[in-house]
C-alpha cells in the first residue's frame, strides 16, 4: 500500500520526468542534435560500375533561434566533410512556423547554404513552405519564389520540372527535380478554391533522353505511387519523420498516406524512395525520436 509520502514522491518524479522530456523535445533534440543517416543500395536500373555518393539535406526552415544562419552554415560544413559526389537540397528553406524570435532573410540562409561543395555540384528543389511564404508567388499563381532567386543568386541550380544529365567516371546518370506538389494555396484572395501543385512528372521525365539511371528529387513523398520504374531512386523530405516518432510510428504525418511514407528507405514494387527526417521544424519547434539529420546514400 503506497504511503502519502510515497505518493507525492512518485508524483514529483513523474512531473520532473514530463518536464525533462518536454525540455528534450523542445530544446535539446531540435537545437543540439545532428545525426548522419546512411543508406547503401543498388537500385534497379543502376549502371554497373557507377559508384555514387549523394548527400541530401531537407527542410532547413531557417529562423531564429531554431535554425540560424550560423547553424545552417555549420550543418553545411558537416555535409561537406561527408565527401559526397553530389549534394541535393530537398526544399523548405523558409520558416514554417510563428514560434520564432526572428525570421532569417533569404539572402542570409542562401549565403550559408552556398558554403556547400561537391564535385558534381549542389542541386536544389523547392518545398511547399517556400511557395506558401511568398505572397507575390501566390498572387501570380506560379513563376518563381524568392527562394528560387536566392539560391540562383549564390550559384545553386534550382530544378522546377526539369532534368540534367551528370557523369562520374565515364558513367552517366540523371538528376530530375519536380516543382512542389502543394505550391499554391486555396483562398478567395488568390482566386483558388483548392490547393494546386505545380509538379509535372511526365514533362520532367520527358527530358530524360537515354537509358542512364534517374534520381528524382520530389519534396513531398506522396508522388511516389506515380513514379515510373524508370526512376532508380526517389528522394523526398517534407514529413520531418512526423517530428515525433515512437517505435517506428509517427502519430501525425503531413501526408495523405500517413505512416506509409513518413520516414526512411521504402521499397514498393521494386521501386525505391528515401524520405529524410529533415533538419528544421514546422508548425511547432519540437522533435522527439527523429533528430535533425543529414542523409548519405551510397549507390552502386
Amino acid at each position: 500500500m503506497i504511503t502519502r509520502r510515497g505518493f507525492f514522491k512518485a508524483l514529483g518524479g513523474g512531473v520532473a520526468g514530463v518536464i525533462s522530456l518536454g525540455g528534450y523535445a523542445f530544446a535539446f533534440e531540435p537545437l543540439a542534435r545532428l545525426s548522419i543517416t546512411r543508406y547503401r543500395l543498388t537500385p534497379p536500373g543502376w549502371t554497373p560500375g557507377l559508384k555514387l555518393r549523394v548527400v541530401a539535406l531537407a527542410d532547413i526552415h531557417a529562423c531564429e533561434p531554431w535554425m540560424s544562419a550560423n547553424r545552417i552554415a555549420a550543418i553545411c560544413h558537416k555535409a561537406n566533410e561527408l565527401e559526397g559526389d553530389v549534394t541535393v537540397l530537398l526544399g523548405d528553406y523558409a520558416s514554417g512556423m510563428n514560434m520564432v524570435t526572428q525570421y532569417v532573410h533569404s539572402s542570409q540562409w542562401s549565403k550559408a547554404i552556398a558554403t556547400l561543395q561537391a564535385p558534381l555540384g549542389v542541386h536544389a528543389i523547392m518545398g511547399n513552405h517556400d511557395w506558401w511564404e511568398d505572397r507575390t508567388a501566390q498572387k501570380n499563381g506560379g513563376m518563381e519564389t524568392f527562394g528560387h532567386r536566392a539560391l540562383a543568386d549564390v550559384g545553386i541550380s534550382v530544378y522546377g520540372n526539369r532534368a540534367v544529365r551528370l557523369e562520374k567516371d565515364g558513367h552517366g546518370f540523371w538528376l530530375a527535380g519536380l516543382e512542389d506538389q502543394m505550391a499554391l494555396l486555396p483562398g478567395r484572395k488568390w482566386g483558388r478554391t483548392h490547393m494546386l501543385g505545380l509538379d509535372d512528372l511526365d514533362g520532367t521525365m520527358a527530358e530524360v533522353t537515354d537509358d542512364a539511371p534517374v534520381i528524382l528529387l520530389a519534396h513531398e513523398p506522396d508522388i511516389f505511387p506515380r513514379v515510373p520504374e524508370r526512376v532508380s531512386l526517389t528522394l523526398s523530405g517534407h514529413t520531418h519523420g512526423g517530428q515525433i516518432r515512437f517505435l517506428g510510428h509517427s502519430p501525425v504525418v503531413p501526408s495523405r498516406y500517413g505512416n506509409r511514407y513518413a520516414y526512411g528507405h521504402i521499397v514498393e514494387d521494386g521501386r525505391n524512395i528515401i524520405i529524410s527526417g529533415g533538419l528544421g521544424c514546422s508548425i511547432a519547434p519540437v522533435r522527439f525520436g527523429v533528430p535533425p539529420e543529414i542523409v548519405v546514400i551510397d549507390l552502386g
